[in-house]
């Protein structure tokens, strides 16, 4: 008997160790804008070399096996553009572009794409 007085005295003494939920507060994450071409249409599918001759000499070349990523730097943001091979043999092309302020804060990328147009028109 006193075995069964335990099952129904547990679940009782238990209850008092349950919370009830409370409002979280909104958080707003911090994440990329979804990739949008327009604005982006003279860089997406764009080799190096057209790049360079878009925005001057890059800040940084990073290349391996089949890969690149060539970043470009102002006063307003820093732009990352990916380059992969759309083929075998063939040269990589953009086909991802990132974007934050200098800080690491978001920043439009194409917003980004005319501030580095810009720059290199003021070199």
């Amino acid at each position: 008997m006193r075995h069964y007085a335990v099952f129904l005295v547990l679940p009782v003494m238990l209850s008092g160790c349950v919370s009830t939920p409370t409002a979280r507060p909104s958080v707003t994450p911090t994440r990329s804008a979804p990739m949008r071409a327009t604005g982006l249409e003279r860089v997406l599918g764009a080799n190096g070399r057209a790049l360079v001759a878009l925005f001057g000499p890059s800040d940084q070349d990073v290349r391996e096996e089949t890969s690149q990523r060539i970043q470009f730097r102002s006063p307003i943001c820093v732009l990352d553009a990916y380059l992969y091979p759309e083929a075998k043999g063939r040269d990589p092309v953009v086909t991802y572009i990132d974007a934050r302020q200098p800080d690491g804060r978001d920043i439009d990328r194409a917003s980004c794409v005319a501030a580095m147009i810009r720059r290199k028109e003021a070199r």
